[in-house]
């Protein structure tokens, strides 16, 4: 099976996904609500799990959150954390289908998640949270991550579409790429402001741009 293929699921892939774990018996979800790209469920999948390694409870605000995939599979994961917010300045039309056929499965889940459609900035955040993001494109990861900075909140990003255009990439273009450069920056920005870092990586083969960095006040 092709992970980073971007066709949608359908009833007609519910074969690949046999089993009882949560996972199969999620895609077999998405795969009934026939609107989700094959690959933002790989995506999703791979960050919430490495995520719920590390970083429990809280609410979840799941920024630039397309479908809100990840935001509710962080709240099946861990049932601690009591609601989610799913933010997007326009959000998919598809998006409540999806919604509803998880609550059809995991009835927990109903009145639990939000979803928004605004910009980000509009969002109010707190120290509690654990912000979210995956594949915040360019720019947008840089706001994400100065969002969670301004109030000392908890950070999980997949940053994306890296911007090089006028970037200051603290001369480490000589040894790293550009994007792995300004990634190296966001971390030890974190870092310095007083942040537990943690650097990891999704499956390659879901996607290139699959560096994820994850965050926590010290």
């Amino acid at each position: 099976m092709d992970r980073a293929s971007r066709n949608r699921l359908t009833t007609r892939m519910i074969p690949q996904f046999p089993g009882d774990s949560l996972f199969d018996r999620v895609a077999r979800a998405c795969c009934r609500a026939g609107c989700l790209p094959r690959k933002e469920l790989f995506e999703a999948w791979e960050t919430a799990r490495r995520t719920r390694r590390r970083l429990r409870g809280g609410r979840v605000v799941d920024l630039a959150c397309g479908h809100g995939l990840l935001a509710q599979l962080l709240l099946l994961l861990d049932d601690s954390s009591p609601e989610a917010l799913a933010v997007d300045l326009r959000l998919p039309a598809s998006a409540p289908r999806l919604a509803a056929v998880l609550v059809e499965d995991w009835p927990r889940l109903a009145g639990r998640v939000r979803f928004i459609e605004a910009d980000l900035n509009a969002v109010e955040l707190a120290a509690g949270d654990l912000v979210v993001s995956a594949h915040a494109c360019g720019g947008l990861s840089d706001r994400i991550l100065e969002r969670a900075l301004a109030v000392r909140a908890r950070l999980a990003l997949l940053p994306c579409c890296h911007d090089l255009k006028g970037a200051d990439l603290g001369g480490l273009h000589g040894w790293l790429d550009g994007p792995l450069a300004l990634d190296v920056l966001r971390a030890e920005r974190l870092r310095r402001a007083g942040y537990q870092i943690h650097t990891q990586t999704i499956p390659g083969d879901i996607t290139p741009k699959n560096r994820l960095l994850l965050a926590e006040p010290r």
